[in-house]
């Protein structure tokens, strides 16, 4: 910021930080488990907007666990370091602080690691503390610990009270659930019941007069300025034999099917 402001030079700061996502009791713990296990694994887990923990209920964390291990399984095979879709730590210093972070906790799921390849599997932490360096910094790899919390109360004063995220995710079959934490929470985006997150870049605007300095103001310009426009994706829980088009293992049938969806496409009418 420093730097840009002696040239004028316009530019956009992200939040950093921990993305947290709540998982309520009333959910379906398999759609949650694959929704959560594709996007924190996805790229091996080295994604900005990734959830990088997840907050439930002890109940719910046992009915969780077995289904993100029937997802990981799903989407990796038995043996996730012999997928193709599978990615491997971007580099040497990476790969060490994220072993380091393996210790943190009990593992539940995962925690091979191949320091030649640079290869973490996918890993859920259990019994995790506050306290602890895996929920002291972003993660930003294949590592996802559990949190438990004895409700929704509890989860928002966690979130509230850490540092603003960049991404919120919460998954509730509840309505006024999703509402409570979309409300009583900040962040840069906030998703409902899936777990990527597309629109997450908070803009923090810096005022200045007309044309002048970073931002400018009078009229609507004030009103833009001073607002927090906040992405939000309210997404139902259904639909999911849908939504599983996106999982691994991928082949040139999932590959047709989605340049299908996404085809432009156009019409033409007369006006009579």
């Amino acid at each position: 910021m420093a730097a840009a402001a002696k040239h004028l030079t316009p530019l956009t700061l992200e939040l950093g930080g921990k993305n947290p996502c709540y998982v309520d009791d009333d959910c379906d713990p398999q759609t949650v488990a694959n929704r959560v296990v594709f996007f924190r694994y996805f790229n091996a887990g080295q994604t900005c907007v990734a959830p990088d923990y997840v907050l439930c209920s002890r109940e719910t964390q046992e009915r969780l666990l077995p289904a993100m291990q029937s997802a990981i399984t799903q989407f990796y095979g038995e043996d996730p370091k012999a997928s193709p879709d599978l990615g491997r730590i971007v580099g040497e210093k990476q790969f060490r602080r994220l072993q380091g972070l393996l210790r943190c906790g009990r593992v539940a799921i995962g925690g091979q690691s191949d320091e030649t390849e640079r290869y973490i599997a996918p890993t859920v932490l259990v019994d995790v503390q506050e306290t602890e360096p895996v929920m002291q910094e972003e993660i930003f790899g294949p590592i996802l610990p559990l949190v438990t919390v004895r409700g929704l109360d509890e989860a928002v004063d966690f979130i509230t009270r850490r540092e603003k995220p960049l991404a919120l995710y919460t998954f509730s079959n509840n309505s006024q659930v999703v509402k409570r934490v979309m409300a009583a929470t900040s962040s840069g985006g906030f998703c409902s019941n899936d777990g990527f997150m597309h629109l997450t870049l908070e803009t923090l605007p810096f005022g200045g007069v007309g044309a002048s300095g970073m931002g400018s103001y009078h009229g609507k310009f004030s009103f833009d300025t001073f607002s927090h426009h906040r992405a939000c994706l309210l997404r139902g829980p259904g639909l999911e034999k849908i939504y599983a088009i996106r999982y691994p293992p991928y082949s040139p049938s999932k590959l047709r099917l989605l340049l299908l969806a996404m085809r432009t496409r156009s019409c033409s009418c007369t006006l009579l």
